[in-house]
């Protein structure tokens, strides 16, 4: 075994073979110092890839096999009733869904305060558009008198000044809704009057009777104050309508003492709208005395309604004789108010194809026709993420600080955004890119999916007869993301612990031989 006995890496130099210099001294000195800031930055730098592991990007093609992404979202519309609010979804694979009954919806009233929304989230089908037991024509109806009064701005003032209650039907000519209800309104405008006659000489014209059933005229009889049936046309006089903050065609108002008291809302029949009328009578006259009887209430009606027709002449008159002096005018403008300006915050998931599409809320009713330029889609985004929501955020939440912020902004860029549209006719559009983002971490169990959003705003202008819409417009890209943590294993650090002394000894080793070498020639250059 002499080779295993001449194998010696570590040989000795005798001792008395060595020198020692000042020179060797202070580079030793500066050696050691250095070798210690580097083991600490090493043992600092260890530590930290140990408990905080750095994440790496990598970019590859998508392979998620789900089929379908959910959306979280949760967002405030400032200037829409949540009757009307819709949400629909579309996806380039032609599917098409209402989801408006899987959402949530809550009332916001001018303040921003949520209030709870009684309604249903139901598609309106079971609302009853017109009376169907009405057989005769509008046209038939009218024929010898038209007992819904035709108001406009002008007669409007007289009539909310000579009646207590005035109902009121805002249409538009071109409205199927409206011209539909034309023969209910008339019907219940005859019905009312004749019952009121009735009240105080129980004589009904037989050849009125025809015109309604028996049903109908008991429930208009109930209504003891006299109420004028009205209606004006918006097309003609369309900044009337818009100072009433009309967005629906038919919108049946009711005015008590010249102020707008409510929105008829049930079922247009004549006798569900004579109830109706009763139950608002009786609100509003709760202090009235038990002494006064329903024949005084009633002569009061009947001299109203018989000299109807001589005021309405008065009216007419009056308009035309300042129109002459004046010409006609019409206020401009109009002052915001706040309770006519109710708000929606709607919030819900969706489970949407993973294909490109949009979903998009929008103001539809199907039993009313809005009116495109009143409809205003300013909108809050409180909340608008792709994927599991909340495991989605906790996870994130643990991730904060080791992410690059740049990266976590991205989960959720609209969040807090407000999107106002001052003029008419116009809406914000949302182009989201959709990046499927896997965060792998050292287990399995704690890999997670996501979604990052790249987002771009853009206001879009619609035709005059085309309702806005608040879109949404996605596109997933074919590119995913992988996060994935990186951290040091034990030899690694082993490793790098050698290599800061072995390299270090040997560069300063080298530095020292240098300049003894070059000292040396200089000493034998002086001699």
């Amino acid at each position: 075994m002499r080779w295993a006995a001449s194998l010696d890496m570590y040989r000795k130099v005798p001792t008395d073979l060595l020198e020692g210099t000042k020179r060797g001294s202070i580079l030793s000195y500066g050696a050691l110092a250095l070798m210690l800031t580097l083991f600490l930055m090493e043992t600092r730098a260890y530590l930290k890839g140990y408990f905080s592991p750095a994440w790496v990007a990598d970019l590859a093609l998508d392979d998620n096999v789900d089929s379908r992404v959910m959306v979280n979202f949760n967002i405030t519309m400032m200037d829409l009733r949540c009757d009307w609010a819709v949400v629909d979804a579309v996806s380039d694979l032609g599917t098409q869904q209402n989801i408006t009954a899987h959402v949530n919806k809550w009332n916001v009233d001018g303040g921003g305060i949520r209030q709870r929304y009684q309604g249903r989230n139901r598609q309106q089908h079971d609302i009853e558009l017109f009376d169907s037991s009405i057989i005769h024509t509008h046209e038939e109806l009218i024929a010898h008198k038209e007992d819904a009064i035709r108001l406009d701005p002008e007669t409007f003032q007289y009539a909310v000044k000579d009646f207590e209650f005035v109902f009121m039907d805002f249409y538009a000519s071109w409205c199927s809704h409206c011209r539909d209800l034309a023969p209910t309104w008339e019907t219940l405008a005859k019905v009312m009057d004749s019952a009121a006659l009735s009240i105080v000489n129980d004589s009904v014209e037989q050849e009125e009777r025809h015109k309604w059933t028996i049903e109908d005229y008991e429930h208009a009889k109930m209504v003891e104050k006299p109420v004028l049936i009205a209606k004006v046309d918006c097309v003609d006089h369309q900044q009337f309508c818009n100072l009433n903050q009309i967005r629906a065609y038919p919108t049946l108002r009711l005015f008590i003492d010249g102020k707008h008291n409510d929105d008829y809302r049930g079922h247009r029949t004549v006798v569900e709208m004579a109830d109706w009328l009763h139950l608002k009578e009786v609100q509003h006259n709760t202090d009235l005395e038990a002494s006064e009887t329903a024949t005084s209430v009633a002569a009061e009606a009947a001299r109203h309604r018989m000299s109807l027709y001589g005021q309405e002449k008065e009216w007419v008159d009056d308009v035309q004789k300042r129109q002459a002096e004046h010409g006609r005018s019409q206020r401009s403008g109009s002052n915001w108010r706040d309770d006519e300006h109710p708000g929606c915050q709607i919030a819900g998931t969706l489970m949407l194809d993973r294909v490109p599409g949009n979903f998009h809320i929008m103001a539809r009713s199907n039993h009313h026709d809005l009116v495109p330029h009143m409809t205003n889609v300013s909108h809050i985004v409180h909340e608008l993420t792709f994927g599991e929501s909340v495991r989605q955020r906790t996870a994130l939440s643990k991730e904060k600080g080791r992410l690059p912020q740049e990266v976590q902004d991205k989960f959720a860029p609209m969040n807090g955004n407000v999107y106002v549209t001052e003029g008419l006719h116009e809406a914000y559009h949302h182009h989201l890119k959709v990046i499927t983002t896997d965060l792998r971490k050292a287990t399995k169990k704690d890999n997670f999916k996501a979604y990052q959003i790249i987002q771009s705003s853009q206001l879009s202008f619609y035709r005059n007869d085309v309702v806005p819409e608040a879109k949404f417009i996605y596109d997933l890209s074919p590119i995913a993301v992988s996060y994935s943590t990186k951290g040091r294993h034990w030899y690694d650090y082993v490793t790098s612990l050698m290599a800061i002394i072995g390299g270090t000894f040997t560069v300063v080793g080298m530095m020292e031989s240098g300049i003894n070498a070059a000292m040396s020639k200089r000493r034998q250059y002086r001699r």
